[in-house]
């Protein structure tokens, strides 16, 4: 049993479903990038960088 490996599915399988159900909510996901950049990704596939003014406590 690859442990890693198992972890590493689920993360993928976790992504997914989150973007399915932004989908059928017709909103958004949010995650981060591999540069560390805070982005919004619509199921259009625009990708839209989160800042600071997005935030009810900026």
């Amino acid at each position: 049993m690859n442990q890693i490996k198992d972890l590493q599915k689920l993360i993928k399988l976790t992504g997914d479903r989150a973007k399915l159900d932004a989908k059928a909510n017709e909103t958004y996901i949010v995650y981060k990038t591999l540069e560390g950049q805070i982005v919004k990704e619509y199921n259009d596939g625009h990708v839209i960088p989160v800042t600071g003014q997005d935030s009810p406590h900026a």
